[in-house]
Order: structure tokens, then C-alpha cells, then sequence
């Protein structure tokens, strides 16, 4: 079936275990367009294409053109929905924090764990004939936390139809923006507070063993006692907030020629001890979160973004809803810990 005489309709949106795009393509798979012009676009993409519009650039058609036919109106969710998506990209920390992400099909998930003791690290060496110690894997006594964030998109049709999907499309990365920051915050509490079974990271207090220096002052001695911490993980990233990050830029041990000119020329901060330093809002002020991200932090998704279709299609945007359902679990509990300068 060409994508030209595809009909388009809202049950689309509703087949159970799969997108809109992902529906699209059972009906017009992109293999079938290889070594022709349209190689490299998915099903959405030839759909834009069949009714002519023109969602960015200079030329870029107004909103009401997704509504010219019954057929075209119904792209119209999927475009606010991947408008959403490319600001939650634009503005994602959660990768550079996250181990694996679990995607699901349900509210209730429960994740597994494994005795960190030190006795359940340690290979011992196994005699002739001996047992070999085991590892034993079970399942967390309560479920991960998963939560709705999301934003109301308040417009009526007439206030909109006239308006560039360019400029349309930023407001909607804004959202989409918004709603990482949200999901951020979640990872950032966990990884703080732990995932609701007994799990809070470690706490250590400049000034308290075994930390050393004085409460309220940071130096690059703290900052190594801190690293040394983490054995037998790295400390590969670090969380802050802006006051600690002034701090850790003005130690002298950071402030060489080469880190300056990096920062200045291209925006990309220096990596103390070779981690990855990222400066969030999220971060309680007075706190450095350093983790090892190969093993902190597990992310479960449920679902994709959810844009309210049927308002959407019908032109009535007011009050239209545009959540992502997402929670955080803790995978090693030592593999995140927690400095209070």
C-alpha cells in the first residue's frame, strides 16, 4: 500500500503496545523505500509529505494545514507529540545519569536487587569440591514510585490556526523541556532519598571522618577524599547546583589555561577527576551527588509521551493534556553517594 492512499484515522493512537508511528509503519514500512528519494523518512515523514506541510524552516505552513482534511488532522497529535520529545532531548541529563532505562506497560513495577555486603563482592577461591558462593538476585520489598509530569496546553483552535508551526514547535520543545526537568527532579530525590526501600545514598559532612577541612569550605583535598570514597566504583559523574559549582571552578587545582579556554570558547565544563560535572537546579544547595552511573540508577518508562488525541483532532485544545509517565529505582545502593560542604 502506498503511503498516498493510507487512511488515517484516530484508532490509530489506541492499538495497544504500539505508537502512532509504529502503526504507520506495519502499513508503510520504510524498508520498501530503499534506493528511492524518500530513503531515510519513516512513515510519519511520507505522511507530511502526501499532504504537503511543512512543520519548520522559513517556509514552514501554518498549524490550521494539519486540519485541511479529516485525514491530515489526525498527524497532528504526533507532531505535537515529537515536538515534545525533540525539547525533552534538547535538555536531557537523565542519559548521563541512568544505567538502563526499563520501558513498561503498566503502573506497578517492582525491581530487583543483590546483596552488596562486602562478603557478597569478594571471589573467594573455591576448593576442590566446594561449594561456589552464590549471588542471590530478589525482588525489591516495595515498587518503584512511577509518577505523571506533565503540562496543559491551553489554546483555542482560532488562537492557533494562523500561527507558523516554526514558532509553534518552540513552544512545545519548551514543554517538553519543562517536563524532563521533572523527571530530573524524581532521579534526583531517589538518588538522594533512596526509591522507597531503604536505600538513601551515603551521607558524608566535610569535617565529620572521614572527611577532613572545615563545614561550609570545599577544597581539592575534600574533592579526592571524596573520590576515594567510591571503591570499588568511579566516581564518573557529579550533580551540583550553581553555588557549588562557583566553588569547585575557583579552586586553584581546577584553574589551569587549558580548562579555561575550554569553558570560554565552547561552554563545556572541566571534568575533576575525570568526572562528569553537571550543574542542575535539582540539587539541594550545600550538596555534591557523585555516582558512578554504570550502576546508580535505573530509569522505568511507561509509555511514550501522551498527547490527548481525541481533543486535539476534534480542534478543541483547551485544557489538552501532555504527560510522560516515568519513575527511578536504585540498582547499587553504594554506587551513589551524597558530600554536604
Amino acid at each position: 500500500m502506498s503511503y498516498e492512499n493510507l487512511k488515517l484515522e484516530k484508532g490509530m493512537y489506541r492499538e495497544s503496545g504500539a505508537s502512532f508511528t509504529e502503526v504507520l509503519e506495519k502499513l508503510d514500512p520504510s524498508e520498501n523505500y530503499k534506493g528511492t528519494s524518500l530513503e531515510g523518512t519513516d512513515a510519519f515523514q511520507r505522511q507530511l509529505k502526501r499532504f504537503d506541510i511543512h512543520v519548520k524552516g522559513a517556509g514552514s505552513d501554518s498549524v490550521e494545514k494539519f486540519f485541511s482534511t479529516l485525514d491530515s488532522s489526525v498527524l497532528f497529535p504526533e507532531y505535537i507529540s515529537r515536538a515534545v520529545k525533540q525539547g525533552m532531548e534538547e535538555s536531557d541529563v537523565l542519559p548521563k545519569i541512568t544505567a538502563t532505562t526499563t520501558k513498561i506497560d503498566a503502573l506497578d513495577y517492582r525491581s530487583v536487587y543483590t546483596d552488596n555486603s562486602e562478603e557478597n563482592k569478594s571471589l573467594a577461591e573455591v576448593a576442590e569440591g566446594a561449594s561456589i558462593p552464590a549471588t542471590a538476585i530478589k525482588s525489591k520489598t516495595n515498587l518503584i514510585q512511577l509518577r505523571k509530569r506533565g503540562r496543559m496546553l491551553v489554546a483555542s483552535y482560532e488562537a492557533i490556526r494562523f500561527q507558523k508551526l516554526d514558532l509553534f514547535s518552540v513552544t512545545l520543545r519548551q514543554i517538553g523541556a519543562n517536563i524532563r526537568k521533572m523527571h530530573l527532579n524524581d532521579a534526583v530525590d531517589v538518588l538522594l532519598n533512596g526509591d522507597g526501600n531503604n536505600n538513601a545514598a551515603s551521607v558524608l559532612s566535610i569535617g565529620t571522618a572521614p572527611m577532613s577541612g572545615t563545614s561550609g569550605t570545599l577544597s581539592y583535598k575534600q574533592l579526592v577524599e571524596f573520590w576515594s570514597q567510591f571503591d570499588p566504583y568511579t566516581m564518573n559523574t557529579m550533580l551540583c547546583g550553581s553555588g557549588v559549582m562557583v566553588d569547585m571552578l575557583g579552586l586553584p587545582e581546577l584553574q589551569n589555561p587549558q580548562t579555561g579556554l575550554n569553558f570560554q570558547g565552547t561552554g563545556v565544563l572541566s571534568t575533576p577527576l575525570g568526572a562528569e560535572l553537571i550543574r542542575t537546579s535539582c540539587v539541594p544547595e550545600g550538596k555534591l551527588i557523585g555516582l558512578d552511573r554504570r550502576y546508580a540508577l535505573e530509569m522505568v518508562s511507561a509509555g511514550d509521551v501522551n498527547v490527548e488525541y481525541d481533543k486535539i483532532i476534534d480542534r478543541q485544545l483547551e485544557r489538552a493534556a501532555i504527560t510522560s509517565i516515568s519513575g527511578f529505582g536504585k540498582i547499587m545502593n553504594d554506587a551513589a553517594k551524597v558530600l554536604v560542604i
